[in-house]
């Protein structure tokens, strides 16, 4: 498959360096190449943002709203094909490849509604003959960067709201997963889009800099690792410009010893190893109250063996590879670092030493009892399917061991006892939290973002995102005497 860039409402091809987009479960298969953008496409397509902002801006809503309900559609209707696609460019398996497709068509739908929803607040003036009108109007333009984990489904969630505000975009994918950012915004061209209102660069970090620095580009939002996107929020700080990013996680699944222990096996298990443990918001530190950790460590050790990994476009794999070799090395590296440490293996942690396994970008679901919370397995986050334990002795000390860490995205809590579950909603430093259900999920209608080093500025989804993607004006409206 040939990739290209979309400047200005053409398909062109890149001046930049070359890329391959490989298939992370067989290295030696290309699905598609490219060349990246260079910083004079990259100043095209601002430009081309700007040049046609004004008149999307002018748009109705409803007729914005229209593109993305037909893009929706063709997204449903493409949802299995392009679930292929990004199963062989990313890894994930094919059921979860397909539903994020059609996950990003319901995104779409759900922006697309923003046209029937208020768009505006009256407030009553201590002055006669005047109202107080708050008005919501576009930012500009928007400068998005995306991940490899989810190549459509948050480039969706951040393009649905740009878009349906009356923002022009200028996008910048993770090169690693491609294909279906080109059919993203493919879809979104066929379904009437205007030139210029959508534009995708391919590039590395020269490219991302390139977008946050123009003085063109009036906001940036961007999901990546804590590193990057402190990098980041530094950056917008010295320009002024407003930033929105959602960064890494350390989601901690707390179990207290009134759960339903199959329950809580099966969800920690979802939450750990479902995408290969590639989610912002997968479970990767386990809190498990002494009374019960024996039985719930077996369970859920006994699950991670049992779980199939493989080529993830074949029936019956649970579980798919990596993104990359760089990232099966690194998650290899955290796991023996761990153990040297003092961890001890529960289930997996040794790399596969032959067939399919081993020559793709594979690594095995692993479940680690820790000594303590002072381990860099505890801490740092591999971005993998491995999930420390740690036992405490009672609820209080469970919620202090979950809150310990610098990031603080999502958090599960496994109980019966109400009176606990409220507890953890007070005391639990966290932007999601799911009770009785695996740490990671997340609907397009509810506010999605942590606290922490987790996230900074506006969070994403819901209506929440209008909060970024629109400047609030106040009129004073008053009748002339």
């Amino acid at each position: 498959m040939e990739l290209l860039n979309l400047v200005n409402g053409r398909w062109i091809e890149g001046s930049g360096a070359e890329f391959a987009d490989a298939n992370p479960a067989n290295p030696g298969e290309i699905v598609a190449r490219g060349r990246a953008a260079s910083p004079e496409e990259v100043e095209l397509a601002v430009r081309a943002a700007r040049d046609a902002a004004p008149a999307w801006r002018a748009t109705p809503h409803h007729e914005r709203a229209a593109v993305l309900s037909r893009a929706a559609v063709l997204l449903d209707a493409a949802a299995e094909e392009w679930g292929r696609e990004l199963s062989r460019e990313e890894g994930k398996t094919l059921p979860e490849a397909v539903a994020e497709v059609r996950g990003a068509a319901r995104i779409l739908r759900y922006y697309a509604a923003e046209a029937d929803r208020e768009s505006g607040e009256i407030y009553a003036s201590p002055r006669p003959g005047e109202n107080l009108l708050v008005m919501r109007r576009p930012v500009g333009v928007a400068g998005l960067i995306t991940p490899f984990n989810f190549p459509i489904a948050i480039p969706a969630w951040k393009i649905g709201p740009a878009l349906t505000y009356g923002n022009t975009v200028v996008w910048k994918p993770s090169s690693l997963v491609p294909l279906l950012a080109m059919r993203l915004a493919g879809a979104l061209t066929e379904a009437g889009l205007p030139d210029g209102v959508l534009n995708l660069v391919y590039g590395e970090a020269d490219a991302g800099a390139a977008i946050i620095d123009h003085p063109g580009v009036n906001v940036v939002s961007f999901t990546g690792s804590t590193e990057v996107g402190r990098a980041v929020i530094a950056r917008c700080g010295e320009l002024a410009k407003p930033v929105q990013t959602e960064m890494g996680g350390k989601n901690a699944a707390v179990v207290l010893a009134d759960a339903d222990l199959d329950h809580a096996a099966e969800q920690v298990c979802l939450g750990a190893f479902r995408s290969t443990g590639q989610k912002c918001t997968a479970t990767s530190r386990l809190v498990v109250e002494e009374a019960v950790a024996a039985d719930l460590l077996r369970k859920v050790a006994a699950k991670a063996e049992e779980l199939v990994v493989g080529d993830p476009l074949k029936d019956g794999v649970e579980m798919g590879p990596l993104i990359s070799a760089a990232a099966r090395e690194r998650v290899a590296a955290g796991v023996r670092r761990a153990v040297e440490d003092g961890a001890e293996p529960l289930a997996g942690a040794r790399p596969y030493r032959e067939g399919q396994l081993a020559e793709g970008w594979f690594t095995p679901p692993t479940v680690l009892a820790l000594p303590g919370t002072h381990l860099d397995v505890w801490s740092t986050e591999l971005f993998g399917p491995v999930v420390g334990a740690v036992r405490a002795s009672g609820p209080e000390e469970a919620l202090r061991l979950a809150n310990r860490s610098e990031h603080g995205l999502s958090a599960a809590i496994f109980t019966r006892d109400l009176g606990a579950a409220l507890r953890a909603v007070d005391d639990l430093d966290v932007g999601v939290l799911h009770v009785n259900s695996e740490s990671a999920g997340t609907f397009p209608w509810v506010p999605f973002g942590g606290s922490k080093l987790s996230g900074f500025g506006p969070r994403e989804q819901g209506r929440a995102a209008r909060e970024f993607f629109t400047q609030a004006v106040t009129v004073y409206l008053g009748t002339p005497a």
